[in-house]
């Protein structure tokens, strides 16, 4: 349970209707693989010790006080387990019946959630047995013991800090009204739900849709264990599609029909993360809550041993990219709308119908002209009155050369091109710089020599000028102050490194012909260079990834970091995972601490960016996302990463 991790699992036994015995056993045994795996939090379906489809035999007394005794050696099977489990029984109390879970820990019956809601309709027909949960908790006998059973219920873990549990079943979460609500406002971190919902065509696709969605509007963790292989056939059959979810996101999901146990890890920081930070995530006030506590006497776990490796979630190395490609476009085509709806907007407020792009080929600027094209188009105006300015000096390589002036042509552009090189000499010559002294003078005289010429045309002809820079570029601080830094509209200020490349695919792929293709996916191939320094033999001798780091890396840094902003040594293990085979430890840490270094440091560039459109979950404007001092140490940060050893 290192960084805020909680090993959870949802498993479906093979049970038999009516037969409590048979089925404690069955989960007697997937607790005890259960218990091999690390987990801390396992999930039985609904009325699991009976078996859900028990009909008017829940109306003898033999199942109820059979299902009672079968409970009883549950719970002794839960000593020495280290886990909290949520099992769904029949419970008899003051003569009515509850379909309920009893949530058990190290040998003891901490509470039972009674069903909320119960349904009477279709092929259901539960209020022939059981009561729905009363308004407030009582207390019930469970072998001369007093034991609190009531819907408002939670289950406050002492020893792990943001894990709080509560439960509903079943048909609970289907409701317009579902507990959970009200459970997450009362505190609850993770959601489990004892179920047994029948398989009919295409109810796997609702059902999957419905529990990741709870866990995005509850901002939770969601465990939905589902009744399956077992249950009577006489009318219905169940498939036991477990899920285990969180804030949105399903981490894990059995296949259907197989009584499959499913294992996941949910980070409670994420989720503690995004409570904190949503001003409109209320506590609930004015209604009662009782809150049982326990505490685990383990909680480490093999992850933080082995650096990441044996988490078992899925840890995209590209947070900003989706893995499916189908999506991956989806994403492309709307952050292109966007970013050009953006720049639409500027333009006709400004009532400018002429915009300069800084054309280099490389990433960024071909990717800011082709936002330009898009709106352009949208505007109705010729592309011809988008000029691009290519500006060779020192270190420009005929292949970017090339590139800029293809690009341009082939989207319909005006192409000028304003050598810089006499210009920034007589630069040196007027500040007594030595031009042999290839330093940052040397670099940073040539991009700001190249904005102050994109200004100045922009302001002969009566255009904006466009910005280039993206937001790894702004996170880093790896742009010149009043040289790239600066534009009139940044349509990139918000757009990761990874994803540029993909955005400029997409665009090569799907809306240009064959030669701006050609071109767009070269410029792909490209390494990535300021080119301010001279070449050698003809190639870049200046690799940006080379000097500050591998951009993927970055990207997932900034992304953790601005979304929810984890610990430096939890975004470490994290990385260890993501890129495992690809980075070694050493090699993640020391970028790591570039990043932190650079990240703190270079934030007066970012406190007076240009204007431009946030287009993700996570940006760097200062009048948006990120309020951050200028002068803020980054000391505490960093000496926790002195301490990780590797």
């Amino acid at each position: 349970m290192i960084d805020g991790f909680i090993r959870a699992a949802a498993a479906t036994p093979k049970g038999k209707v009516a037969d409590p015995q048979w089925n404690r056993e069955q989960m007697e045994a997937i607790m005890k693989t259960c218990n091999r795996e690390g987990v801390k939090i396992l999930v039985f379906p609904e009325l699991a010790i009976t078996g859900y489809t028990c009909g008017d035999l829940f109306l003898q007394f033999s199942l109820i006080r059979k299902a009672k005794e079968e409970l009883k050696k549950l719970i002794e099977a839960t000593k020495g387990q280290d886990m909290l489990v949520v099992a769904g029984t029949p419970w008899e109390h003051k003569g009515k019946l509850y379909n309920v879970a009893a949530v058990l820990f190290e040998g003891e019956l901490l509470g039972l959630v009674p069903k909320t809601h119960i349904p009477n309709y279709s092929e259901f027909y539960e209020m022939r047995y059981f009561e729905p949960a009363g308004k407030e908790p009582v207390l019930t006998d469970f072998y001369g013991d007093k034991v609190i059973m009531g819907a408002n219920v939670l289950f406050q873990c002492k020893n792990v800090p943001g894990l709080t549990i509560a439960a509903e079943i079943c048909e609970d979460v289907w409701a317009p009204d579902p507990p959970s609500i009200s459970h997450a406002m009362a505190g609850a971190t993770v959601i489990v739900n004892c179920s047994a919902s029948d398989e009919t065509t295409g109810k796997d696709t609702y059902r999957r849709n419905l529990i990741c969605g709870q866990s995005a509007r509850l901002v939770s963790g969601y465990v939905y264990a589902n009744a399956g292989d077992g249950e009577s056939t006489q009318d219905l059959v169940f498939g036991g599609q477990n899920i285990i979810a969180e804030n949105g996101t399903l981490l894990k999901e059995s296949t259907r029909f197989t009584n499959e146990t499913i294992i996941g890890d949910l980070d409670l920081e994420r989720i503690e993360a995004e409570r904190r930070r949503m001003n409109t995530f209320r506590p609930l006030e004015g209604t009662e809550y009782l809150t049982t506590a326990f505490a685990y006497k383990n909680t480490e776990c093999s992850y933080g041993e082995k650096i990441g490796r044996e988490l078992l979630r899925f840890i995209n190395p590209s947070p900003f990219v989706p893995g499916n490609e189908t999506d991956r476009s989806r994403r492309c085509q709307e952050i292109f709308m966007i970013q050009a709806m953006g720049l639409k907007k500027r333009l006709e407020h400004t009532s400018t119908t002429r915009a300069v792009v800084g054309l280099s080929g490389g990433l960024d600027s071909t990717l800011a002209l082709l936002v330009c094209v898009k709106a352009f188009d949208m505007l109705g105006l010729p592309r011809n009155q988008i000029r691009c300015i290519t500006m060779p000096c020192f270190g420009t390589t005929d292949r970017t050369y090339q590139n800029a002036c293809a690009m341009a042509k082939e989207v319909g552009a005006e192409l000028q091109e304003i050598v810089i090189k006499e210009a920034v000499s007589l630069h040196f010559r007027d500040i007594g710089h030595d031009p042999d002294k290839r330093d940052v003078t040397y670099e940073n005289s040539q991009a700001r020599e190249r904005t102050q010429v994109l200004m100045d045309v922009a302001n002969d002809i009566g255009a904006l000028v466009i910005g280039t820079g993206d937001m790894s570029e702004l996170a880093l601080g790896w742009a010149t102050y009043n040289g790239d830094h600066m534009s009139m509209y940044g349509v990139n200020a918000s757009v990761p490194k990874t994803l540029v490349r993909h955005l400029v695919r997409y665009y090569a792929e799907t809306c240009g012909d064959g030669e701006l293709s050609r071109v767009l996916l070269d410029v792909l191939g490209t390494p990535v260079s300021p080119e301010l320094l001279p070449p050698k033999e003809g190639e870049i001798a200046q690799k940006t990834e080379d000097l500050v780091g591998p951009y993927e890396l970055h990207d997932f840094f900034l992304y953790y970091i601005l979304r929810f902003g984890y610990m430096p040594g939890k975004i470490y293990r994290m990385a260890c995972q993501a890129f495992d085979g690809e980075y070694d430890r050493g090699t993640i840490l020391k970028w790591l601490k570039v990043f932190y270094r650079r990240f703190f440091s270079q934030q007066f560039k970012r406190s007076c960016l240009p204007d431009g459109p946030k287009v993700g979950a996570a940006a760097l404007s200062p009048r948006g996302d990120l309020r951050m001092p200028s002068d803020a140490s980054a000391r505490i940060w960093l000496e926790e990463l002195e301490r990780i050893s590797l």
